[in-house]
């Protein structure tokens, strides 16, 4: 059983997003596509998903292509280096309050159309992104926050939980990356765009170095992606117990509540206050594994699907059929199949 660590997928909506300013202006992205392991079909199918890897290699490829870190989405471009000179910027701060202030500073002279402000309200600190009254795509805002939550909790060496995030654009068709990447605690067509955590944080004391920072450099900023994801829900809880096991030792949810300590109806409860339930979840998690393990290329497709626990290959392939809306070879176009 593959024991790779639990990095999810994002969806093909996201990835349209991704290429749109490039497509806007005719440029080519097949090579952007190729380079980060997408097969172009896939932008066909709306249930289709891509490895956290692949997305974050298309942010590359992109940044590349558009000399822009933030996906040709602002009116003025984030030139390559942006970012690196920024987090040159904040190593030297004190504290996390110090940096993410000379963060938003450095963040509105690169972008035009949108900037943050820190707010101190009680017991919380809050980030509003403003946008001088011209609503923007979501992407635009779950981008900026990314960049900006990614980066403070690499700064304290910790991820920052957040309490609470509102949209002033409409909910999404599909809001499980967003949910995934930053809380469940989220609301749409809001009066504002604001993200909110405990003031606490503010004084935390940088705990990185150049020498640290030269390593991260290396992956960044795609790696923000998904370094600091939303960990606290039940069902990432509930991911990374079932990741540490054989799909065929997976528990049935009574079994699992009394490992979890709870009730039944308790655990199915807030699975759906999160928008699931316990058989969404195994098969989301066995879609993910499958096309995580698909995508490396080093095994066949019927080992990954005994990996993921399916006793027929056939079965596998109609299973993921189901959950993608393509067939498993899509994910290794540039591999042998069997």
């Amino acid at each position: 059983m593959a024991t790779s660590q639990d990095k999810g997928t994002t969806s093909i909506a996201l990835v349209h997003e991704a290429l749109y300013s490039a497509r806007q202006r005719g440029i080519d992205v097949a090579r952007a596509l190729e380079n980060a392991d997408i097969d172009p079909q896939l932008l066909d199918a709306p249930r289709a998903r891509v490895s956290a890897s692949s997305f974050a290699r298309l942010w590359v490829e992109l940044a590349d292509l558009l000399d822009d870190e933030f996906f040709g989405i602002d009116s003025h471009p984030m030139r390559r280096g942006s970012f690196k000179l920024m987090c040159h910027a904040l190593i030297a701060c004190d504290t996390l309050g110090q940096a993410l202030q000379r963060m938003l500073s450095f963040l509105r002279l690169v972008l035009d159309d949108i900037h943050g402000a820190l707010q101190i309200k009680e017991d919380q600190a809050c980030i509003i992104l403003k946008d001088d009254g011209s609503l923007r795509r979501l992407f635009a805002y779950g981008t900026w926050f990314i960049l900006v939550h990614g980066l403070a909790c690499w700064l304290v060496n910790q991820r920052i939980p957040l309490r609470a995030l509102s949209f002033r654009v409409q909910k999404p068709a599909d809001e499980s990356d967003y949910r995934m990447r930053f809380c469940e605690d989220i609301h749409y067509d809001a009066p504002m765009t604001q993200v909110s955590f405990d003031k606490k944080f503010l004084d935390m004391k940088i705990a990185q170095t150049p020498a640290s920072l030269s390593a991260f450099l290396k992956e960044s900023p795609a790696c923000l992606l998904v370094k600091y994801r939303n960990d606290d829900s039940i069902s990432a809880q509930i991911r990374r117990r079932l990741r540490g096991l054989s799909p065929d030792k997976w528990p049935e949810r009574d079994e699992l509540a009394i490992v979890l300590r709870m009730s039944n109806s308790t655990l199915q409860r807030r699975l759906q206050a999160e928008g699931t339930h316990y058989q969404n979840l195994k098969d989301d998690l066995r879609r993910d594994m499958a096309i995580d393990l698909l995508s490396r290329g080093d095994l066949t497709v019927t080992e990954v699907a005994a990996e993921t626990g399916f006793q027929e290959t056939s079965a596998f392939h109609r299973a993921f059929k189901k959950w993608t809306g393509v067939n498993p070879g899509a994910y290794r176009r540039n591999h042998c199949d069997e």
